[in-house]
């Protein structure tokens, strides 16, 4: 890997990413290029609360650089102290995902910014032009739009298009593990090397959690059941859902957040009985930071997580085709883990600055700004 320089920006205006060497780029959309000044306006709006009904949460409050850019906890609280259904996780690389959420149910970082935004249990706006007539309001971003689209005006896709613009940046690539990727074979322990041996090996675990140097994020972008969800009769559930349940954003945004409900995974967005109790694979970079794991946060660390794989997962009518009994000793186990721990990021690297994320994080929490100050 090369060592990365700086965020470059094109003589064009655009933006950059510093990626390893052989790494593929993320598809940007083309309605939605890289740009600095867009950049910066999706940070600011990134840890504003004042983009929250009741001035509350911002999309730092789950996902926040403290934390791994996740938050901690077994399910996601918005405002007024209500609790989701799901696990809130990490946005670090999440511009390498083929789709959002844990069911997939948005295309793009640019449709995922949105939903969170006029879910009750979230940020709870009334609807996105409440969003943007909130942000409009606010004479210290009437600059920033100008400078990211060329005119002030305010709306629910530039708000969007920023976030997500910004999402785009974080990505590091600063872990022990890509240290030794790029041939520095001391970078890791022989621990840690016994147990990628294994991740690649008899603990199965690069199945789903696929691994390649053009692609190293440790997913495949596929949906599995695995068991987590299977805790009543999720057959007569999915009737009951689909009976009541329209289609569409909207509606599969409610059933995500629905107890009970939301273990459906991916069947809220395709509808197909095979999907009942699918949810995609996450990435396991920055694993190790991002605890508790699942999409309900079930699991509280990677000792559990691995000996939930390590007997099998859960049993059940759904369950995926390679899910098996693993058969690994203790001692394997402890190897696996510290190889887990090596895909850490030291720093946020050459694309975005990780040790003044977390402070801006501290200060909004604190309550001492509102948002992160313009440039």
């Amino acid at each position: 890997m090369e060592k990365a320089k700086s965020l470059l920006v094109s003589m064009l205006g655009a933006v950059v990413l510093q990626l390893p060497t052989g790494v593929l780029e993320p598809e940007i959309p083309r309605t939605n290029p890289l740009s600095p000044a867009k950049v910066e306006l999706g940070r600011r709006l990134y840890f504003d609360k004042r983009l929250s009904a009741d001035g509350t949460v911002s999309c730092a409050t789950c996902h926040d650089p403290q934390r791994g850019f996740a938050d901690g906890r077994p399910v996601a609280v918005g405002i007024k102290n209500q609790s989701g259904a799901r696990n809130s996780p990490t946005v670090l690389y999440a511009g390498f995902n083929e789709v959002q959420f844990w069911d997939g149910r948005a295309a793009s970082l640019e449709e995922q910014a949105k939903q969170p935004l006029i879910n009750p249990v979230e940020m709870g706006q009334p609807s996105h032009d409440a969003v943007a007539a909130a942000v409009n309001a606010l004479p210290d971003y009437h600059d920033g739009f100008n400078a990211a689209f060329g005119s002030p005006a305010v709306n629910i896709d530039r708000i969007a298009d920023a976030i997500a613009s910004f999402e785009r940046t974080l990505a590091a690539f600063t872990s022990p593990f890509d240290r030794f990727l790029a041939g520095d074979k001391q970078a890791i322990s022989d621990a840690a090397k016994r147990g990628f041996e294994l991740f690649q090996g008899k603990a199965r675990c690069v199945s789903c959690h696929e691994f390649n140097k053009s692609f190293p994020y440790f997913t495949d972008n596929k949906f599995h059941n695995i068991g987590v969800a299977m805790k009543g009769n999720f057959e007569q559930l999915a009737r009951a859902a689909q009976a009541k349940a329209g289609r569409g954003t909207e509606a599969e945004a409610a059933l995500a957040h629905q107890p009970g409900v939301e273990g459906l995974g991916r069947w809220i967005v395709t509808r197909q009985p095979k999907d009942i109790g699918a949810f995609k694979t996450s990435g396991l970079r920055n694993i190790a930071v991002t605890a508790p794991y699942m999409h309900d946060g079930s699991l509280k660390t990677l000792d559990e997580v691995m000996d939930f794989y390590n007997k099998g997962g859960e049993p059940n009518p759904n369950l995926d085709g390679g899910i098996r009994p693993l058969n690994l000793t203790k001692d394997e186990i402890s190897d696996v883990i510290a190889w887990m721990q090596t895909l850490t990021d030291d720093g946020g690297g050459a694309n975005f600055d990780s040790e003044q994320l977390k402070q801006l994080s501290t200060k909004t929490r604190a309550g001492e700004i509102a948002a992160a100050p313009a440039p």
